[in-house]
């Protein structure tokens, strides 16, 4: 039985990187994620840890620390935010070419510019191709759960991929709730002893880490990485099916919510799941069929499990917490789309919303919800919440001139 506490998502976080006596964490204080290795270099100064905590002096540095770190055979994490997490953008490639199974603490937050540090996912976002795997939270349990097992994710041997946990900065991050923890010595045994295969302090087998990489080898390269990322999905599962057998906490690639019979369906990332769960009991409760799909693994997409859960509907809102300046949608929409390509099934419209903390309310869901309705009836929606910006891609809750 797991000790229960309340606690914020950071809190949490720097809870199980106690946890996991992680070898190296370098860190760069940003807002909202700041509070993470503030927390846990507490720990390291009490003794409670035997990590070695270096305060670097740029984001970019604390991304390279690690690199160095774990090339040289060593546990290491970080935790960022926003425009630490762009200033990283390099290393991050950096690091998942040399298939260095890191992990971050992604506390998600607003892009500068203008400058905002409230939530969004403009940050991770921008971070998706990068080579890292993607979880995303929609609570301070789930946060702590998916840093736990980002761990044995990234290390599998079919993986060796780094793995970067996103949570809604502020909204689960800052907020304090009612947390399930594990032991130390529980989340000790889960992740095991890092046992890297190779590793530039080992003397008995030279590698060289970060070579030039010409013409010839560099394709081939790009797809034995890829082919780690194709594989962290049925890894994902195993480590859950692994993780719940510990904490009785079961997690899959997404969740679906009364979905079974639903024809309308909302596919959203993180902390608005929570709210969009609460709206559709209320419209259960007067005979609407309406559902959710959450998705914690962005990255590797789950693209067969959300086309099974979503092709029955009659519509579907996909909502993205980021402007991808494509001018046809956001980055989820996007995926969605290929992931239902040839399949036929509903008709998808994109929702921008929550720009730069931008509230979202369960009127806003229900907005949503009559929309798809009145999409579903070819009707006009006369709802003033939802600007539309063309037939497939709308804003949400966007204040007009």
């Amino acid at each position: 039985m797991g000790k229960r506490d309340r606690l914020s998502g950071n809190e949490a976080i720097a809870l199980a990187m106690k946890g996991m006596n992680l070898d190296v964490v370098a860190a760069f204080p940003i807002t909202p994620s700041t509070e993470i290795p503030q927390y846990f270099s507490q720990y390291v100064a009490n003794g409670e840890t035997d990590t070695l905590f270096i305060p670097v002096e740029s984001e970019h540095s604390a991304m390279s620390a690690c690199i160095g770190a774990q090339a040289a055979g060593a546990r290491a994490s970080t935790a960022t935010s926003s425009c630490g997490l762009a200033l990283m953008y390099e290393m991050l490639h950096v690091g998942a070419s040399l298939r260095l199974p890191m992990t971050m603490a992604c506390v998600t937050r607003a892009l500068t510019g203008p400058i905002n540090i409230h939530n969004d996912h403009g940050d991770a976002m921008g971070a998706r191709d990068t080579g890292w795997i993607q979880l995303y939270a929609e609570n301070a349990q789930e946060a702590y759960d998916n840093y736990i097992m980002a761990v044995k994710i990234a290390e599998d041997k079919q993986v060796l991929t780094p793995v970067m946990a996103c949570q809604d900065g502020f909204i689960t991050s800052h907020a304090v709730e009612n947390i399930e923890l594990l032991s130390d010595e529980e989340i000790g045994k889960f992740v095991g002893l890092y046992e890297p295969a190779e590793y530039l302090l080992n003397e008995e087998e030279k590698v060289a880490m970060g070579p030039y990489d010409a013409p010839a080898y560099l394709m081939e390269h790009k797809r034995q990485q890829a082919e780690g990322m194709m594989q962290a999905l049925p890894v994902i599962e195993k480590v859950a099916a692994e993780f719940a057998a510990l904490s009785g906490r079961h997690y899959g690639l997404i969740e679906e919510y009364q979905t079974e019979d639903a024809e309308r369906i909302l596919v959203v990332l993180g902390s608005t799941a929570g709210t969009a769960k609460q709206v559709i009991k209320n419209l259960r409760a007067k005979g609407e069929k309406v559902g959710l799909v959450k998705i914690r693994s962005y990255r590797p997409f789950p693209a067969a499990a959300v086309a099974k859960a979503i092709k029955k509907a009659k519509a579907v809102a996909v909502m993205d917490k980021a402007e991808g300046m494509s001018g046809i949608g956001g980055p989820l929409f996007g995926d969605i789309c290929v992931a239902m390509n040839g399949l036929g099934g509903p008709r998808l419209i994109d929702y921008m919303y929550g720009l730069g903390g931008r509230d979202v309310r369960p009127e806003h869901i229900e907005a949503v919800y009559r929309d798809l309705a009145a999409a579903m009836a070819g009707k006009a929606d006369e709802e003033q919440l939802i600007k539309k910006a063309g037939p497939y891609y709308r804003y949400l809750a966007l204040r007009e001139e």
